[in-house]
């Protein structure tokens, strides 16, 4: 039984946001005219200040049955007799290959859990620490579980006691009744971002919630991976986690009676909302998303997966943001065959989004897709109308790939307005997002040649410096 994990997603969000967006037919695509002073040196890598996250916005009785959600169910759908949490203070040691910045981004999330979720929980470089936090290569995550970035489970404290561990059943959640040692383990050769995010979902479900849930807009209990960092949602389920009136070994019933009063002490503003009770989300749908998505599929095999993942999500009725994502999913597998159709798909993607302040960052990632088209199609004022805000919101949520493929796009729109001087500058702040977002130069140049591939035009531009 494993336990929860960040998925790889081999056509994830941004990972191929760009390539087959344009109209053109297929190869003939001019060759990427990055500018020559992007052989030149990067700026420094930029990093995000103190997190301000907005508050749950939902009722509380939404978030009451989202709590017993994450709580009780694992991802598979499999159910958990009892509650566990620790019981005691926390530390928290890191061990292994440990990257540069990984310390600064633990210490980072670590002092957030304890101003806003109340929490007991530190560094230590002890041995005894409740949760062990390892270093090592995503090679050797991928060794055993091929589908994982990075993930966690009870019971060890290194990667070489798993596969014994596993086989004698000590990581099965399900045995637990109280949570005393977990075992974190994230991919020291990433980008800083990757690296980020791995930590704040495991160290999080480290902690409380195991499961992850579609339904949720504002949560990285959610595999969609539009949230990054913990939001003020995610917060808000660990101070509940921990409220003094639960304790491990609670069966699901026990947890509901008092669930109520703990949200109307802790989150009086929730008391006034109305219920949204979104329904559930159906396993064939998750199934077609983690095919459409997921590593391993051909082509073909992805597109179908995204048509399915599109009618499934129609014949739920969906109006919420769980249909922007199945447009958007649909609009990334067709876009190259069909952009006629991908372009409607995140037109109305958008639209959804923009109808809720839990969603606007959701329709940034359409929105970057629209302005690639629109690249494409040489308009590079409605690219700059699409980006209209986008980047302000990437830098809110913290998201530095998305911050920088926004910049980046909002570049070369200013270069087909002929406004080479303010495309420098933007390009040039991009770099440096792009640089914690995706990572190595070598990635950040690509994604500057893939982005200033978009224009249609044949020839290369003139040489010019990435400095304004």
């Amino acid at each position: 039984m494993i336990g929860p994990l960040r998925l790889v997603l081999a056509a994830s969000l941004l990972g191929l946001p760009l390539a087959g967006c344009s109209d053109l037919p297929a190869g003939s695509l001019p060759p990427a005219r990055v500018p020559s002073g992007a052989m030149q040196p990067l700026p420094a890598m930029k990093s995000f200040a103190a997190a301000s996250p907005e508050p749950a916005r939902r009722s509380n009785r939404d978030m009451a049955r989202d709590f017993l959600d994450l709580s009780f169910e694992l991802e598979s759908g499999r159910s958990l007799p009892v509650m566990t949490r620790f019981e005691g203070p926390i530390r928290v040691r890191l061990t292994g290959d440990v990257p540069k910045g990984m310390a600064g981004e633990l210490e980072n999330v670590l002092g957030r859990m304890r101003s806003e979720a109340k929490l007991d929980i530190g560094r230590t470089d002890s041995a005894d620490a409740q949760v062990t936090i390892q270093a090592v290569s995503g090679d050797e995550i991928r060794r055993f579980l091929p589908q994982a970035a990075c993930f966690v489970v009870p019971n060890i404290t290194s990667l070489k006691e798993y596969p014994s561990a596993r086989r004698k059943g000590l990581t099965d959640w399900a045995q637990l009744t109280t949570r005393e040692h977990m075992a974190i383990f994230v991919p020291a050769d990433v980008a800083p971002q990757e690296m980020r995010d791995c930590l704040h979902e495991e160290l999080a479900q480290s902690l409380g919630p195991l499961n992850d849930l579609y339904r949720l807009p504002d949560s990285v209990f959610n595999d969609d991976n539009i949230h990054t960092v913990l939001t003020g949602f995610d917060m808000l389920m660990l101070r509940v986690t921990y409220a003094p009136e639960l304790h491990s070994g609670m069966t699901r019933g026990e947890v509901a009676a008092v669930l109520p009063g703990i949200l109307r002490r802790i989150n009086p503003a929730g008391e006034a909302k109305a219920y949204a009770g979104l329904p559930s989300t159906p396993r064939d749908w998750i199934d077609a998303v983690q095919e459409a998505l997921g590593p391993g599929a051909a082509a073909g095999a992805r597109q179908r997966a995204g048509q399915k993942v599109l009618q499934i999500a129609e014949r739920e009725g969906w109006r919420d943001h769980r249909l922007a994502f199945s447009l958007y999913v649909y609009g990334r597998l067709v876009q190259g065959s069909d952009p006629t159709s991908a372009r409607a798909a995140f037109e109305t993607a958008r639209e959804i989004c923009a109808r809720s302040p839990e969603t606007r960052i959701h329709g940034a990632f359409s929105s970057a897709q629209l302005a690639a088209h629109a690249l494409t199609r040489g308009d590079g004022q409605r690219a700059l109308d699409y980006l209209q805000g986008q980047p302000e919101l990437a830098l809110q949520y913290q998201n530095a790939a998305l911050l920088s493929s926004l910049l980046m796009l909002r570049a070369e729109a200013l270069d087909q307005l002929n406004r080479p001087q303010e495309a420098a500058t933007v390009r040039l702040d991009s770099l440096g997002w792009a640089r914690y977002g995706f990572g190595p130069d070598y990635a950040v140049r690509e994604k500057l040649g893939e982005i200033a591939a978009l224009s249609p035009q044949t020839v290369t531009r003139a040489a010019q410096p990435v400095t304004p």
